[in-house]
């Protein structure tokens, strides 16, 4: 769904640049449009061809690199710097200091980047004008390499899957956009495969055993940008950092579990010019919500029936005794509303 903030400095790429030039080398159904379940491109080499501009379809676990882990998975310390950060909204995220997001790159939709790939080296442009680069000519990453922001790259084949192992983080960058923090000791492995012509799916593990207990491994999915090119997206001197608020005790709000199960439920959501199912879960634990299927987040209750997704607001308006009928989304681009389903 949209990126927005509510309570942080919302940080949107601004979209695509060359709107009606087709992409060369696509494949088209009958009726002309891209056909993304073709079969995926491969290099003179054999391998499969990783070049494109991909996005993410969803952002789980940008929000929360944790949102499928049992409790204890973060470490003690880390769990409260990580409760804090959430507690300041953000304050000093990489969106809101204008920073490199480092290994948050592998999990956020709000970065497009172009793949190009060679024999040798393969190279990931973001339209934040950061970029990786990932050699694939046999060298091994270094042992103790001097930490940068976003690391350094190495790959290899196995099969048609590129697995990729990074390392040298400095720890100045979040696992994600709420605050998991991690060490210069975080190693990171993406394995990369191209099902078909666009779609690519990607397996991001976060190893980092001096903040977490054991290694944290998501599934991203990605989808090609066809007929577009990106245009540059660049955080300029962001001057909200000052005037944020610090330490609010708005997420300690608990909710009878009685009152959460009135809100549970689907909702049909008109966003903009097409309708999407926002499902509604009551649990042991807390609510959560599943946007157009993009997966399961925890919402934070603000009030009784008010609650947040990273600066995202949830308002449910209730019906009497009959629990909730409508569901309203607040967001920097505008107010959506969802009616309940019957």
């Amino acid at each position: 769904m949209f990126r927005f903030a509510i309570f942080v400095f919302a940080t949107l790429p601004l979209g695509a640049q060359w709107l009606h030039l087709p992409t060369p080398g696509m494949p088209r159904t009958s009726d002309g449009k891209p056909d993304l379940k073709a079969p995926a491109p491969r290099t003179a080499e054999g391998k499969p061809d990783l070049s494109g501009l991909w996005g993410r379809a969803s952002d789980k676990y940008y929000n929360n690199i944790a949102a499928d882990q049992e409790a204890g998975v973060v470490q003690a310390w880390a769990e409260a710097l990580y409760q804090q950060r959430r507690k300041d909204f953000g304050k000093d995220s990489m969106e809101t200091l204008c920073v490199p997001f480092g290994p948050a790159y592998t999990t956020t939709p709000y970065r497009e980047g172009r793949i190009i790939q060679t024999p040798a080296m393969l190279a990931i442009l973001n339209n934040d004008l950061t970029y990786r680069v990932v050699f694939i000519d046999g060298r091994q990453l270094e042992k103790d390499p001097n930490p940068s922001w976003m690391g350094y790259s190495v790959g290899h084949w196995d099969g048609d899957t590129l697995v990729v192992e990074s390392n040298g983080y400095n720890d100045k960058t979040w696992l994600d956009n709420t605050g998991h923090p991690h060490t210069e000791s975080l190693h990171v492995t993406e394995k990369y495969r191209r099902t078909d012509f666009g779609h690519l799916e990607l397996q991001v593990t976060f190893d980092d055993l001096k903040a977490l207990t054991k290694p944290i491994a998501v599934p991203i999915h990605m989808e090609l940008a066809t007929d577009a090119e990106m245009l540059e997206y660049a955080c300029e001197n962001e001057k909200d950092h000052a005037h944020m608020p610090v330490g609010t005790d708005a997420l300690d709000v608990k909710v009878p579990a009685e009152i959460l199960k009135t809100y549970a439920g689907s909702y049909d959501v008109k966003e903009d010019t097409k309708t999407v199912i926002t499902e509604i879960f009551a649990e042991e634990s807390g609510l959560f919500v599943n946007y157009d299927n993009q997966g399961k987040q925890k919402l934070d209750a603000l009030s009784e029936n008010t609650f947040s997704l990273t600066g995202t607001i949830y308002e449910f308006i209730r019906d009497g005794p009959k629990g909730a009928n409508e569901l309203r989304i607040k967001m920097a681009e505008g107010e959506f509303t969802g009616i309940r389903r019957k």
